[in-house]
C-alpha cells in the first residue's frame, strides 16, 4: 500500500504542470489569483497569496524528475563580497573565540554579524521596503521628505506601516512574506541578446515576450500565477568574492516599467535578477543629477521597486547566481525561497535553490 501511494503521488506530480480545472477546494491544484480589487482590504502578502497546494503541486514534477539538478542560486555572505553602495552600514562579522564549559568536553564557536544585512548579498525585498509620496520631494522647499504623507502597498499609510520613522515596519514587514515553494521560469536575456547587458540597459516587455516565444517549453506554458521569475542579464558575472571589480554596485541593467507591467499581468510571486537592483542604473551620476535615469518617469527613478512593491505586491530578489542554471539551459524548475521572518524588517538575506533539468 505504501509503495502504491508513493507511485500515485509521483504520477500526480508529473502531471502537475498541466492547467488545473477551476474549483473551490484548495486541494484541486488551482492557484489563488487576485480579484478585481486586488487581494482585499488589509492584505499584507500581495502575490505571496498565490503560494498554495497548487504551487507546491507544480513543483512536484521537477522534484520527482531523476534528471533534474539542484542549483544553488545564492551567493555566500561574507565581509569581502561586493558591498551595496546604498546600504546604511557595511557587513561585518566578528568571529568569537572558541569557548568551553568547565568539567565538560564540549567547545562552542559563534560570531556576531552587523550591518544592513537585509539589503546585502542575495536578498529579498519585503513589500514595505518602498513607499510613495503624493508628489516629488523638493528639498529646497522642505528640508526633509514629508514621510507622514506616504502610502504603501494596498493603500496603507505611513502611520499604519511605520508610525515611528526610526522604528520597525508595523505592517508589510518581511515576516509577512510566505515561504516560497513554486514552479520557476528562467529567462536568459544574455543568451537572447548574444552578450551580457550593460549598465542602464533595459529588459523590455517585448523582450519578455520574445524570450518566452523563443522557448519551446515556455511558448505554450508561459508564466503562471504564483511562478517565481528569474532573469539572467549577465551582470552577475561581475560578482566576485573577494570583490575585484568595484563596478558591480556602480551601475546595473534592469527592468523597464513596461516589463514590470507585463510580468505583473501573469501574477508572479517574485521577480529575481542576477544583478544589484531590478532597476536599470547608469551609475552615481544619477545621484548627483549629472545624468538622467534610463527611463524618464517624473519622480520615479526606480520604477521596478515602485511598481513591483508598492503597486503590484510582487516581491523582488537581488543578486541571484543564475550562471550555472542558465548555462545548462534550465528554463523551468522548482524554486524554494526562504526569507527570514525578521519582525519589522524591510528585507532579508535569503537562500534560493532551483531544481530543474
Amino acid at each position: 500500500m505504501r509503495r502504491t501511494i508513493i507511485i500515485a503521488t509521483l504520477l500526480v506530480g508529473c502531471d502537475a504542470e498541466r492547467e488545473q480545472p477551476p474549483a473551490d477546494s484548495p486541494r484541486t491544484g488551482q492557484v489563488p489569483t487576485p480579484g478585481p480589487g486586488g487581494w482585499g482590504a488589509g492584505d499584507e502578502r500581495g502575490n505571496g497569496n498565490t503560494q498554495s497546494y497548487g504551487t507546491r503541486l507544480r513543483c512536484a514534477a521537477h522534484l520527482a524528475d531523476p534528471q533534474a539538478n539542484l542549483y544553488e542560486l545564492s551567493h555566500e555572505i561574507s565581509e569581502t563580497m561586493p558591498q551595496n553602495i546604498f546600504s546604511q552600514g557595511p557587513l561585518a562579522t566578528d568571529f568569537l573565540p572558541t569557548g568551553g564549559a568547565p568539567f565538560t568536553i564540549q567547545l562552542v564557536n559563534g560570531e556576531i554579524v552587523t550591518g544592513e544585512i537585509g539589503q546585502q548579498g542575495t536578498q529579498f525585498d519585503a513589500l514595505g521596503h518602498f513607499g510613495a509620496l503624493p508628489a516629488p520631494w523638493l528639498p529646497f522647499v522642505d528640508p526633509l521628505p514629508l514621510v507622514d504623507t506616504a502610502t504603501y502597498y494596498n493603500g496603507f499609510t505611513q502611520a499604519e506601516v511605520k508610525p515611528d520613522p526610526a522604528g520597525p515596519l508595523e505592517k508589510l514587514g518581511v515576516q509577512n512574506a510566505p515561504p516560497v515553494i513554486t514552479s520557476a521560469v528562467v529567462l536568459d536575456a544574455k543568451e537572447f541578446l548574444g552578450a551580457s547587458m550593460e549598465a542602464g540597459d533595459l529588459v523590455t516587455a517585448d523582450m519578455i515576450d520574445d524570450m518566452i516565444d523563443d522557448s519551446p517549453l515556455l511558448h505554450v506554458r508561459g508564466i503562471k500565477p504564483g511562478d517565481a521569475v528569474f532573469i539572467r542579464t549577465g551582470w552577475g558575472e561581475r560578482w566576485t568574492d573577494p570583490q575585484i571589480d568595484p563596478s558591480y554596485y556602480l551601475g546595473s541593467p534592469g527592468l523597464s516599467s513596461d516589463a514590470v507591467a507585463r510580468l505583473a499581468e501573469d501574477v508572479p510571486v517574485l521577480v529575481a535578477l542576477d544583478n544589484a537592483t531590478p532597476d536599470a542604473f547608469f551609475g552615481v551620476c544619477e545621484l548627483d543629477g549629472s545624468c538622467a535615469p534610463p527611463e524618464s518617469i517624473p519622480g520615479i527613478p526606480f520604477p521596478a521597486h515602485h511598481f513591483d512593491l508598492v503597486v503590484h505586491g510582487i516581491h523582488q530578489i537581488q543578486n541571484v547566481d543564475l550562471t550555472a542554471a542558465a548555462d545548462d539551459d534550465v528554463v523551468l524548475g522548482c524554486a524554494m525561497v526562504l526569507p527570514l521572518p525578521i519582525r519589522g524588517a524591510a528585507g532579508s538575506p535569503v537562500r534560493v535553490v532551483l531544481v530543474g533539468r
